[in-house]
């Protein structure tokens, strides 16, 4: 007998680790790691948004991080310029979110109708456009220099402001699990397998991409304006290509088309900066810890051509195969 859906095995392990971020902050009196888990999560949801188009579309885009810092600017501005207060803060995430929708939508239609490797060297030309703007729009973002402010009270906690990322990125995984599980995302999927084959059966294949990188446009947005609180500053930094590829990173080490990949790729990415630039303070060889990241990213795709979850799941599904394959019979045996 088949197990109802919400009493699966991986819907039982999501909420044992739920309960376990949970639980963390009163468990363990470390602010550090508190922070660190923070970040983890911020880009755990701006890398399952890049996962759409990478894993569920077959999309490979170098523009990802302008959606990125719209969040994070729009966010910051409105709580500079108005008052840093929830019903604001709430306020900048839908304005951001509508924003990166709009742009996602005109990048989609210029640039989805060209091949793999030309549409993303547009959309890298185009995030480059937009970072030179931000960059020369000193009277708003104030250029490279950047600014600060203030962050409604409430997040003066660092828990609360744990609590608010963590429910966000159980909403957005959610949320992103049934748009994959959906009709609709059964198509980018079959997009990503053979676009022309799928166009063939009927379906306007330009309209559901189009519609992937509004989704994942709007999602980076909100990981975007989470990661301004976290930091109360904002600068062009953040919409340069080092966004991009932190989020592509995490979601080819995790394991591209899985979801939880991204998550796993965001823990062991944003551990290993961590703690490999923590170790540089006392081992002089660790100053350069980038060579040190570069080589685990190597080991990573090595052991796990997949993806870490990718992976794991093709181990297991080859284990119950075998599991199900029929003994022979006796007589074939003797033979």
């Amino acid at each position: 007998m088949n197990q109802p859906a919400l009493l699966s095995k991986q819907n039982i392990i999501f909420v044992l680790l739920l309960v376990i971020l949970v639980a963390f902050p009163f468990v363990a009196d470390s602010r550090t790691l508190t922070i660190l888990l923070t970040q983890i999560f911020i880009f755990g949801i701006l890398a399952m948004s890049y996962d759409i188009l990478l894993g569920y579309t077959g999309i490979v885009s170098f523009g990802h991080a302008m959606f990125f810092g719209m969040g994070a600017y729009t966010t910051a501005i409105m709580l500079k310029e108005i008052q840093p207060t929830i019903p604001v803060f709430i306020g900048s995430i839908v304005v951001g979110m509508i924003l990166a929708g709009i742009l996602s939508f005109f990048v989609g239609l210029l640039t989805l109708r060209l091949k793999s490797h030309f549409f993303a060297m547009l959309t890298l030309a185009i995030s480059g456009l937009l970072l030179v703007v931000a960059e020369k729009w000193r009277s708003v973002t104030k250029g490279n220099d950047g600014f600060t402010f203030r962050a409604p009270d409430v997040f003066k906690d660092r828990i609360v402001f744990y609590f608010c990322v963590l429910a966000c990125l159980v909403i957005v995984f959610l949320l992103l699990r049934r748009f994959v599980n959906s009709p609709l995302g059964r198509v980018l999927i079959a997009v990503r397998e053979n676009e022309q084959r799928t166009r063939s059966l009927g379906f306007k294949t330009l309209h559901y991409k189009v519609i992937s990188s509004i989704v994942a446009g709007v999602i980076a947005s909100l990981a975007g304006s989470l990661y301004a609180i976290s930091l109360r500053f904002v600068n062009t930094s953040m919409m340069t290509m080092d966004i991009t590829l932190d989020a592509l990173l995490m979601t080819i080490i995790g394991g591209v088309g899985t979801l939880v990949g991204p998550l796993v790729g965001s823990v062991v990415i944003e551990f290993a900066q961590h703690y490999l630039s923590g170790l540089a303070r006392n081992y002089p060889i660790f100053e350069r810890w980038i060579i040190f990241f570069g080589i685990i990213y190597i080991l990573a795709v090595v052991f796990f051509p997949k993806g870490i979850v990718g992976s794991i799941l093709a181990k297991v599904s080859k284990w119950k195969q075998q599991d199900q394959v029929p003994l022979p019979e006796p007589k074939e045996r003797l033979k």
